[in-house]
C-alpha cells in the first residue's frame, strides 16, 4: 500500500538526527500549559501522535522571557521548572522512535501583557492592530535580554531531553518584527536595509548556536511572505535565508508564511476550507533554490494544510521540499501516517480546515479542539473508542442523522454496540449537508463521507425515511435511544407584511432572492456569514444589516480577516448598529441605534433573516414521560455549532455502559 509514497517514508537526515519518516508535526499552539509549565495533557497529546507514526514533532511556541508569555497556559522554557515536566513529554515521544525539538520564542508586539502585567516589545512602536497597544522601541540592552534568554531557554531544553531547537523568525513574531519594513522602521543599524534589518536575528541565532553547540541539531522557521504591503516578500526572504545559512550553520528551515498582522495576512497562517492552499507551496520551493544556489544543502520543510500523505509525497518527489509538516491533520488524525500505511486510509479522519476548534478556541484563551475529532486534547482521559469496548453490548437507536447522530453512531458501534440509525430524510448530514452545498464550506463533505464510510465498515443499520413518533421508537425497543432530531430553522416575522427567508432557504433556491439582497443577522455566526459570502459569490448585491458594532461575532478572526476581503471585492456592504424595524417586502426600514433614527433602505428583492435555530423538546419530553431510555445530542439539547454537536454525540455514547 506505501509504495506510492515512496519519498515520504526515507528517512531524512537533519543535522545529527534521522527522521524515520519525512512527515512531521509542527509547532502549534494548544493551550493545554499549566502556570506556564508543560502539562500531562501535552504529554498525552504528543505522545499519540508519536505513537501514530510521524518522523519528528516540534513542540510548540516555547517563551524566552516573562514579557513573552501572554497567556497563563502559554509554556516557558527560561525557567528551570519547566526541565522536569519537559522531560516526560520528550521522553515519552522519543519512546515511539520520533525525534521531538522545541521551537523558541518571543512574541514581540503580539504580547501586550494583559496577563503577567508586562510591557510588550518591538523594533519599533507600530502596534500589530488598530485595537492594539504600540510596544516599546526595544534598545540595545532589552536585545541583550532576549538574546539571554533564547540561549538559557535552548540549554533549558537540551537539559529536557529536546533533540533539537527550532529558532522562530516567522509568523509575525518579534525576530521578523526585525526582518520586516512593515514593522521595523528604524533608523539606526537595526533598520533600513536587508543587512540591518538582519542583524538582531542574526545575533540571537548565532548566540543560541554557540550555545548549545555544533551538535544539537538547529532550525529556523521562517515566513516567505507576509502578504502585506510594504512587507517581507518572498523575493527578499529568499535572499535573507541563504545569507543567515551563510553566517550561521543551521540544519533545517522550515518555511511557512503570513505576519501577525490584522489582515488578510493572518488568515493565511491557518488558512481554513475557503482558501486555496497551492500559493502558499511554492514559497518552500523557491527558497529550497535559493540555498542550492549558494551552495548549502540544507533541509527545507514546508506546511500549511497538507491532509493527506499522497499531497506531502508529491511536494517532496518534485523536489520542493525535503519534509512537510503537517498540524491540523494531526489535530484530525493522531495515526495519520500509521492507518496511510496500514492501508486503511478510509479510517482517517480528516482535517476539513474549519478551524472552529483550533485557531477558534486559540482565539478565546482556550484549550484547542477539533470538530471532526473529539479525542483531541483529551488523549489522557479517552482512548480511541475502539479500544474502549463497552462491558456489555446494548441495542442501541440514534434517531437523527446529522452530525451529533452520525458521530453518536459511529462511537457506539466502534465500542461494540448493535446500533440502528432512523434518518427522516433521504440523505445522512443534517445541517452539515446543506452547507456542504455551498463550494467555499464543501469540505464539511468529507467529514461526511468519513461518517457514512465508518457506519458501512460498522454495519450500523440505517434506515431512511423514518418520521420517528414515540410509538415508533417504544415499538423498537431499545436499550438506549439517542435523539439527535437537531434543530429547525426559525422564520422571523417583521412588521410591514413583507415574508422573510431563512438561512436555509437561501443555500436551497438562491434564484428566487433576485438581485439584490439584504441580510439581517442577528447570530454572528459561521452559518450566518458562509450564506453571506455565497450571495455575493452568486453575483447578488448583498447589504448586511447587524444590530450591534461587530460582524461575525462568533466566529474567529483567523478566518473572518480573509472573508472581509473577499467580501469587500465583492462590494458586500456591513450596516452595523441597524436593528430592523419592518420590512414590506421591497423596502427595509431600520434604527440606527446610535441615534434612534429610523433609516430606509431598499429595494430589495428579498430580506434573508439570520435567526437562532429552534430545538423541539416535544419527542423528548413524551420519551421520558414513558420511561423510555433516552439521552439529547447535539442540536436537540440546544442549537448550536456542529462542533459542539459531534462532541456531544461522541461523549454520549461512550457513556453507554
Amino acid at each position: 500500500m506505501a509504495e506510492h509514497l515512496s519519498r515520504v517514508l526515507e528517512p531524512l537526515r537533519v543535522g545529527n538526527l534521522t527522521f524515520r519518516n519525512r512527515i512531521f508535526v509542527p509547532a502549534h499552539t494548544t493551550n493545554y500549559g499549566e502556570d506556564h509549565l508543560p502539562s500531562d495533557r501535552h504529554r498525552a497529546y504528543h505522545e499519540a501522535r508519536a505513537r501514530g507514526g510521524v518522523g519528528a514533532i516540534i513542540f510548540e511556541s516555547i517563551r524566552v522571557t516573562a514579557n513573552s508569555l501572554g497567556r497563563p497556559q502559554a509554556v516557558c522554557g527560561f525557567d528551570p521548572a519547566c526541565i522536569a515536566p519537559f522531560r516526560r513529554v520528550t521522553d515519552a515521544v522519543k519512546a515511539h522512535d520520533t525525534r521531538i525539538l522545541g521551537q523558541i520564542i518571543h512574541l514581540g508586539r503580539q504580547v501586550e501583557g494583559d496577563f503577567e502585567r508586562t510591557v510588550s516589545w518591538g523594533p519599533s512602536p507600530i502596534p500589530w492592530s488598530t485595537t492594539a497597544l504600540p510596544p516599546r522601541p526595544m534598545d540595545e540592552d532589552d536585545m541583550a535580554e532576549v538574546i539571554e534568554g533564547h540561549v538559557v531557554t535552548a540549554l533549558n531544553l537540551v537539559e529536557a531531553g529536546f533533540e533539537g531547537i527550532e529558532l522562530q523568525m516567522g509568523h509575525g513574531h518579534l525576530l521578523q518584527q526585525f526582518l520586516s519594513p512593515l514593522s521595523n522602521q528604524r533608523e539606526d543599524t537595526y533598520g533600513g536595509t536587508t543587512e540591518n534589518r538582519l542583524r538582531f536575528p542574526l545575533a540571537v541565532l548565532a548566540a543560541v548556536r554557540a550555545a548549545i553547540g555544533p551538535d544539537i541539531t538547529l532550525g529556523i522557521r521562517v515566513s516567505g511572505d507576509e502578504y502585506v504591503d510594504n512587507a517581507l516578500h518572498i523575493e527578499e526572504v529568499e535572499r535573507m535565508v541563504p545569507m543567515l545559512a551563510q553566517a550561521v550553520p543551521v540544519d533545517f528551515v522550515n518555511v511557512s508564511h503570513s505576519a501577525y498582522h490584522a489582515s488578510y495576512s493572518l488568515a493565511t497562517q491557518m488558512a481554513d476550507m475557503a482558501i486555496d492552499p497551492a500559493p502558499f507551496r511554492t514559497l518552500p520551493e523557491r527558497i529550497r533554490a535559493a540555498l542550492r544556489a549558494a551552495g548549502h544543502e540544507t533541509p527545507v520543510f514546508a506546511v500549511c494544510r497538507f491532509s493527506r500523505l499522497a499531497e506531502a509525497e508529491e511536494m517532496i518527489a518534485s523536489g520542493r521540499a525535503d519534509a512537510v509538516g503537517m498540524a491540523r491533520a494531526h489535530l484530525a488524525e493522531p495515526a495519520i501516517v500509521k492507518k496511510t500505511l496500514e492501508g486503511r486510509e478510509d479510517e482517517i479522519r480528516p482535517c476539513i480546515a474549519c478551524d472552529q476548534g483550533c485557531a477558534g478556541m486559540l482565539e478565546k484563551n482556550l484549550p484547542i479542539r477539533c470538530l471532526v475529532n473529539p479525542v483531541a486534547g483529551l488523549e489522557a482521559e479517552w482512548s480511541e473508542p475502539e479500544d474502549a469496548p463497552a462491558t456489555q453490548p446494548r441495542r442501541v437507536l440514534v434517531v437523527g442523522g446529522g452530525p451529533a447522530g452520525l458521530e453518536a453512531a459511529r462511537v457506539a458501534a466502534s465500542r461494540g454496540h448493535n446500533v440502528t440509525l432512523w434518518e427522516r430524510t433521504d440523505g445522512l448530514g443534517g445541517q452539515l449537508a446543506t452547507a456542504a452545498a455551498m463550494p467555499k464550506r464543501s469540505k464539511f463533505g468529507d467529514f461526511l463521507a468519513f461518517e457514512r464510510s465508518a457506519l458501512a465498515r460498522l454495519q450500523v443499520r440505517v434506515a431512511y425515511g423514518e418520521a420517528a413518533d414515540a410509538d415508533a421508537i417504544a415499538a423498537f425497543g431499545a436499550d438506549t435511544v439517542v435523539l439527535a432530531t437537531g434543530s429547525d430553522p426559525v422564520r422571523q416575522h417583521v412588521p410591514g407584511g413583507g415574508r422573510t427567508v431563512t438561512v436555509t432557504e437561501v443555500i436551497a433556491d438562491p434564484d428566487a432572492l433576485g438581485g439584490a439582497v439584504a441580510v439581517a443577522d442577528v447570530t454572528g455566526e459561521w452559518t450566518a456569514l458562509a450564506a453571506i459570502e455565497h450571495l455575493a459569490d452568486l453575483g447578488k448585491r448583498v447589504t448586511v444589516f447587524l444590530p450591534i458594532n461587530a460582524f461575525a461575532w462568533r466566529t474567529t478572526i483567523y478566518s473572518t480577516l480573509a472573508t472581509s476581503r473577499r467580501l469587500r471585492e465583492r462590494k458586500v456592504k456591513l450596516m452595523p448598529l441597524r436593528k430592523v424595524l419592518a420590512w414590506d417586502g421591497t423596502t427595509l426600514d431600520v434604527e440606527d441605534v446610535s441615534t434612534g433614527e429610523r433609516e430606509a433602505h431598499g429595494p430589495f428583492g428579498a430580506l434573508v433573516f439570520a435567526q437562532h435555530n429552534f430545538a423541539d423538546q416535544s419527542l423528548y419530553r413524551e420519551l421520558k414521560r414513558r420511561g423510555i431510555p433516552v439521552r439529547q445530542v447535539g442540536d436537540n439539547v440546544a442549537p448550536r455549532t456542529a462542533l459542539e454537536a459531534v462532541f456531544h454525540g461522541h461523549k454520549t455514547a461512550r457513556e453507554i455502559a
